[in-house]
C-alpha cells in the first residue's frame, strides 16, 4: 500500500508498489511510455533555455537584471566548490571572504552539492556558465520530475501529466526565482524526495527506502535546506489529514511498520551525514539567529494571488501587477481564471472521487489552505498597503525556531504545487472519454478553459544586462605582485549587496584552480549584527558590521559623495585597512551595482584624497597599502 495511485477510482493512497503495478493502472505499458518522456524532456528543457536566453547569449558578460548580487553570491559559492575539493579545506567555513572573521557558509546558500557536482564544469567553462546551467537545468528538471510523479502517482494520461509538470516547473514562482536563486529553482527536489516519501510503505524495502530518503534529504539539505522544510510541513500535514479518515486508518494499520523502520534508517543516515552542518548552522562561529530579511516585508500581497505577472504574457499586453516584495520573490501571480479553475476542478473531481480520492482531495484542500494562510506573512497586506491592525497565522511563528528563519512569501511554492496536482488531474479527466464529463462538447470546453487559465501566465524570458568584465589584473595574476600569499586585497568599493564584483573575481580565480589565491574583506553573506555572544542571538544581516571607511566608499560609489577628507578620515582609515589587513586596493575601469555602473570617479576621488595617486597596472587603478602606516597624514591642509 502507498499513498498514490494513478486512476480516480483509487487515489493517492492506494496504488501498490512498483513490482505490483497491473496494465490496468496504467494506460499504456511502460516500454510504450519513453517517447512521451522523452518529449517532455526535450519540451522541458527547451521552455528553460527559451526562460534562460539571456544568460546563455552572454554567459561571461551577462547577469541576472533583477538580482546582479545573489547571482554574483552563487558564482562564488559555485567557484569555492573548485577550491574545497583542491584543497580540502572546510566546506561550512571560510575565512576567504569578510577577513580576518570568515563566514558561515553552513548558515547561507552555500550549495555544496552543486558545487561538488558541477566542480568540473566550473573550472574548465567557468561559474557563470555553471550557473546558467543549473538555473536551466533547475526549471527543466523541476517539470519533468513532476511529469513523473504524476505519471506515477496521480494520472493516466502523459498530456495531463505534462500540463502538471509544466505549470510547476514554469509557474510564476518558479520562474521569478530564476532571477538569481538556484535554491528555489530546484523544484526537482522536493519533487523526488515526495516520490521516495510515497514509497515508505512497502513491507519489504523499508531498508532500502529508509537508506536512500536519507541520502536525499541531506541533498536535499545543500540544495535548498528551506525547500526541504516546507516539504516536510506540507508531507506531514497531508499524511495528518489523510489518516484522520476512515481508509487512512485502515491502511495505517498494514504501512505503520515499514514506515517507522524506514523513518528510523532515514534518521540515523540523515542525522549522521548532516551533523557536522547543523552543528555550524545552530551552534558554529558567526551564527546568528532568525534571518537578515523582514518577514512582514517578505510576506505575500492577498490581491497577488489573482493579479498576473509581470513577466507574462498577460504581463506583456500591460495586465501585469506590481506586488511582489521584489521581482525575485513574485511567487503567487496564479491569475483570477486559474483560481477560478482550480475550484471548479475541486468541486468536479469530488463528484466522480471514490472515498478514496476524496480524502486526498480534502488533504490537498487542507494543505492549500493552510500555505496559503502562512504566506500572507504576520500581517494582512492588501494592494501594495500592510494593515498592521490586522494580525495573521504567521504572527504565532514568527519567535519560533526554523519558522523564524524562512520567508513567508516562500509558502506560496507549496500552494502552487497543489494547483499542478489539482489542474493535472481536472485534465487526465478531459483528455478521457469515459472520464467525468462524458460529451465531446463539454471536454472541449473544459480544454479551452485550461488553456485560458495557463496562456495568460506562461512566462516571458528572464530580463540580464551586462556586468563589468573579469580584469586582466586578475585574470593575468599581476594581483600576486602586490599581495602576500594569502593577502588581503580588493577592489572599490568593498563587496556588499550593492556590489559583489570583488566576489565574482575572487571566484574567478578560485575555479581556475592553482596554489595562490587571496582573501578580501566584507561580501554579500548573511552573518551576525557584531560579534559579540549578543549577536549570536539577535537577527542576522547581509555583509559585516559596517566600518567607517567602507561606509565612506559605498557613499561615494552609491551616490557619488565626495567630501573633503580630513587627517581624522585618514587615521579612521588606517584602522580600518588595518583591521582588514589589506595590502593593496585597486579599482577598474567599470563597477558593477544593482542597475548598472557605480559612479568611478567619486570612487578614485576619494580614493586619491586617502592615499595619492594610484599605477596604473594593465587595466586597473592600483594603490598599495602598508597596513597601519597608510594612509599618511597630509599637513597644511585648509
Amino acid at each position: 500500500m502507498t499513498i498514490a495511485a494513478p486512476a480516480p477510482e483509487t487515489d493517492l493512497t492506494t496504488a501498490a508498489p512498483d513490482d505490483e503495478i497491473t496494465p490496468e493502472e496504467t494506460s499504456t505499458p511502460r516500454k510504450r511510455a519513453w517517447p512521451g518522456h522523452i518529449l517532455m524532456a526535450v519540451i522541458s528543457l527547451a521552455a528553460a533555455v527559451y526562460v534562460c536566453q539571456g544568460l546563455w547569449a552572454a554567459p561571461y558578460r551577462n547577469v541576472v537584471a533583477e538580482n546582479v548580487s545573489d547571482q554574483g553570491q552563487f558564482e562564488w559559492m559555485l567557484s569555492y566548490g573548485v577550491y574545497m575539493l583542491q584543497h580540502l579545506s572546510n566546506p561550512f567555513f571560510t575565512d576567504l571572504l569578510n577577513a580576518p572573521r570568515g563566514v558561515n557558509l553552513a548558515m547561507n546558500t552555500s550549495s555544496t552539492f552543486y558545487a561538488v557536482v558541477f566542480a568540473p564544469l566550473t573550472h574548465f567553462l567557468g561559474a557563470q556558465v555553471t550557473f546558467a546551467a543549473i538555473m536551466t537545468l533547475n526549471l527543466a528538471g523541476s517539470a519533468f520530475v513532476w511529469y513523473l510523479f504524476l505519471r506515477r502517482w496521480l494520472v493516466r494520461s502523459g498530456l495531463a501529466a505534462a500540463v502538471g509538470g509544466l505549470l510547476f516547473g514554469f509557474s510564476p514562482g518558479l520562474v521569478s526565482h530564476a532571477n538569481g536563486h538556484l535554491n528555489w529553482t530546484s523544484g526537482w527536489m522536493v519533487g523526488i524526495v515526495a516520490w521516495w516519501v510515497l514509497k515508505l510503505p512497502e513491507r519489504d524495502r523499508w531498508l532500502r527506502n529508509g537508506i536512500v530518503l536519507g541520502l536525499l534529504c541531506t541533498m536535499g539539505f545543500s540544495v535548498a535546506a528551506e525547500a526541504l522544510f516546507f516539504a516536510a510541513q506540507a508531507s506531514g500535514l497531508f499524511l495528518f489529514v489523510w489518516l484522520l479518515s476512515r481508509p487512512g486508518l485502515r491502511q495505517a494499520r498494514a504501512a505503520i511498520k515499514p514506515v517507522l523502520l524506514s523513518l528510523s534508517v532515514t534518521a540515523v543516515v540523515a542525522g549522521t551525514l548532516l551533523a557536522w552542518p547543523l552543528y555550524m548552522h545552530f551552534a558554529g562561529p558567526l551564527k546568528f539567529s532568525g534571518t537578515g530579511f523582514g518577514m512582514r516585508q517578505f510576506s505575500e500581497d492577498l490581491v497577488a494571488y489573482a493579479a498576473f505577472p509581470l513577466r507574462s504574457v498577460a504581463g506583456m499586453f500591460g495586465w501585469g501587477a506590481d506586488l511582489a516584495p521584489n521581482a525575485t520573490e513574485a511567487t503567487s501571480f496564479l491569475g483570477v481564471p486559474l483560481i477560478l479553475l482550480f475550484f471548479v476542478a475541486l468541486a468536479l473531481l469530488w463528484r466522480r472521487s471514490s472515498r478514496e480520492r476524496r480524502v486526498t482531495l480534502r488533504a490537498l484542500s487542507v494543505v492549500a489552505l493552510l500555505f496559503f494562510l502562512l504566506s500572507l506573512g504576520p500581517r494582512l497586506k492588501f494592494l501594495g498597503e500592510e494593515h498592521a491592525d490586522i494580525p495573521l497565522l504567521y504572527a504565532l511563528l514568527t519567535e519560533v525556531p526554523l519558522f523564524d528563519s524562512a520567508l513567508p512569501v516562500r509558502y506560496t511554492l507549496v500552494v502552487v504545487v497543489v494547483f499542478a496536482l489539482v489542474i493535472a488531474m481536472l485534465t487526465d479527466e478531459v483528455v478521457r472519454s469515459d472520464g467525468l464529463i462524458p460529451s465531446r462538447t463539454g471536454r472541449i470546453v473544459a480544454g479551452v478553459a485550461i488553456v485560458a487559465a495557463l496562456v495568460p501566465i506562461a512566462p516571458l524570458p528572464v530580463r540580464t544586462m551586462e556586468r563589468s568584465a573579469e580584469p586582466v589584473f586578475i585574470s593575468s595574476g599581476h594581483w600576486q605582485d602586490y599581495v602576500s600569499d594569502n593577502g588581503v586585497i580588493t577592489s572599490l568599493p568593498l563587496s556588499s549587496e550593492v556590489s559583489v564584483d570583488m566576489m565574482r573575481w575572487q571566484a574567478y580565480t578560485m575555479a581556475r584552480g592553482g596554489d595562490k589565491l587571496f582573501r578580501m574583506p566584507a561580501g554579500y553573506w548573511l552573518g551576525p549584527r557584531d560579534y559579540t555572544e549578543a549577536g549570536r542571538h539577535d537577527t542576522g544581516r547581509l555583509g559585516p558590521p559596517e566600518r567607517p571607511t567602507a561606509k565612506l566608499l559605498y557613499r561615494a560609489a552609491r551616490w557619488g559623495n565626495m567630501p573633503k577628507l580630513t587627517n581624522l578620515d585618514r587615521a579612521q582609515a588606517r584602522v580600518d585597512f588595518a583591521y582588514w589587513k589589506v595590502e593593496a586596493i585597486f579599482l577598474p575601469d567599470h563597477v558593477t551595482g544593482p542597475k548598472g555602473d557605480l559612479n568611478r570617479d567619486a570612487l578614485r576621488q576619494v580614493t586619491t584624497q586617502l592615499f595619492g595617486e594610484p599605477e596604473q597596472v594593465d587595466d586597473v587603478l592600483v594603490w598599495p597599502i602598508r597596513p597601519g602606516v597608510d594612509p599618511v597624514d597630509q599637513w597644511g591642509e585648509v
